[in-house]
């Protein structure tokens, strides 16, 4: 038995809060080294070619990018959950089909983005009232970005396919290898060469392009049931349609996340270039609390998943108590640490006084009420690790996408405010944990999903 295997049997077996803690910190790293992709970028044009340019490589281009992948990622997570459950379940014939299956989405899906993003991204981008002194350069690197695609949602799809298995270590040293790679051809392309956001987003597709054949090839190297061969690469419709079906709501449920920061983000447009390049490098920062709540969003479907197909259901419900525990303190921490220290991040991204300014206000009304959005990431990555993954979708959905458009709706008019639409975060974040709670503890999930797991699984 190799060491992947026992990996594995500890996530069944094992005290749960140390696999827990060691399964959580290589995809913390791995989701933090992942953000830095866009981070450098931004850093780089921000502080070497103008608050342009940095509006431009973040703020609407950012929203734009994770609306797309977004989508196609929570799409692929169905993929995630199934093979979690089959490696858990030892079911070796379904778990390599599933692989294959998901690698062939990975490749078709990337192709289609490629098209959508080339053709549309003017359009889309004046759809959100992006400035005029920012379109040409947001143009620009979105279509550069976005023929990149196909290596972008093949690497998301290969370290997935590791997480789903045990194995988060990997996934975190490609990324190392080619964030440091990005970081030097960002500095080439935009020092040397004077591209400008040109530079930064070729340096990210030539990155992300490593990552994607680094993870595909420690895939085709393994001698478990996972084992990629490119020849098997193809759509089975059994497994596809299962994916689809545990899938297709968190991608509905992110294409709406981003969808409602659209809108937001078209409001802060109005605001102009400033109010842009401010929330654009706020962004990069609040990123590190999304990284981390991501890190134990993965790790509790993971865990749920595997326990869950073995059968081992007193471990799922106490895998999320220790979650909740840890994402709480982690969230309390991150946020003392921002708000002490915030401002001299802000250095990183711009010297402009008026973008500092903004920039710091926009973080000391968000960054104090993190902790209200926990039980959201933990509670609804449990649950869909089991497989169900409508009701997360529809709660989230209502929750946190229904009532931040309606907030933008009813409380911002001809006189609005910044801080009006900042508010509509920390609000939509409380009340979805809310429902979340609820339905957790009142909503018979656990024994609905054991009843229709024996009749489909």
């Amino acid at each position: 038995m190799d060491n992947l295997t026992e990996k594995h049997n500890s996530i069944v077996e094992g005290v749960i809060w140390k696999q827990l803690l060691l399964f959580f910190f290589p995809i913390l790293l791995g989701t933090f080294f992942q953000q830095l992709y866009n981070t450098v970028d931004a850093a780089v044009v921000g502080k070497f070619v103008g608050k342009e340019a940095l509006a431009a490589v973040g703020g609407a281009t950012g929203t734009l990018i994770n609306l797309f992948v977004g989508f196609f990622v929570g799409l692929s997570s169905g993929a995630t959950v199934i093979i979690s459950q089959f490696y858990g379940a030892r079911k070796e014939k379904p778990t390599e089909d599933s692989v294959h299956t998901a690698v062939a989405m990975g490749i078709a899906g990337g192709l289609l983005l490629t098209v959508i993003g080339m053709l549309l991204a003017p359009t889309m981008l004046k759809m959100m009232d992006t400035p005029d002194d920012v379109l040409e350069p947001a143009v620009t690197y979105l279509r550069i970005y976005f023929a990149g695609m196909v290596f972008n949602l093949l690497y998301n799809i290969g370290s997935s396919i590791l997480r789903a298995i045990g194995d988060s270590r990997r996934p975190l040293y490609i990324l190392i290898v080619c964030t440091l790679t990005n970081l030097v051809l960002d500095l080439a392309f935009v020092l040397l060469f004077h591209m400008g956001v040109a530079g930064a987003g070729l340096a990210t597709i030539l990155s992300q392009a490593i990552s994607a054949l680094l993870v595909l090839y420690f895939l085709s190297r393994s001698n478990e049931c996972y084992k990629l061969t490119v020849r098997k690469i193809r759509f089975h419709s059994d497994i596809l349609r299962h994916i689809i079906k545990i899938g297709l709501p968190a991608g509905i449920q992110s294409s709406m996340f981003c969808i409602s920061n659209i809108i937001i983000q078209s409001t802060i447009n109005t605001f102009g270039t400033d109010t842009m390049a401010a929330w654009t490098a706020y962004g990069k920062i609040d990123s590190v609390f999304w990284m981390l709540m991501s890190a134990f969003g993965i790790s509790i479907t993971t865990f749920s998943g595997q326990n869950f197909g073995c059968g081992k259901l007193d471990r799922v419900k106490k895998s999320v108590r220790i979650s909740l525990a840890m994402a709480l303190g982690s969230s309390m921490l991150l946020s003392a640490i921002l708000l002490l220290l915030g401002q001299y991040i802000f250095l990183l991204f711009t010297d402009d006084g008026n973008v500092l300014e903004l920039g710091v206000h926009i973080l000391r009304t968000l960054v104090p009420f993190y902790a209200t959005y926990v039980l959201v990431e933990v509670l609804s990555g449990a649950i869909r690790g089991t497989g169900e993954s409508l009701r997360p979708m529809l709660i989230s959905g209502f929750g946190i996408c229904v009532l931040r458009i309606v907030w933008i709706t009813c409380f911002l008019g001809a006189d609005s405010h910044l801080n009006m639409v900042l508010y509509s975060y920390p609000i939509s974040w409380a009340f979805t944990s809310l429902l979340f709670l609820i339905y957790y503890l009142r909503g018979n999930w656990l024994k609905k999903r054991i009843y229709e797991t024996s009749l489909s699984l």
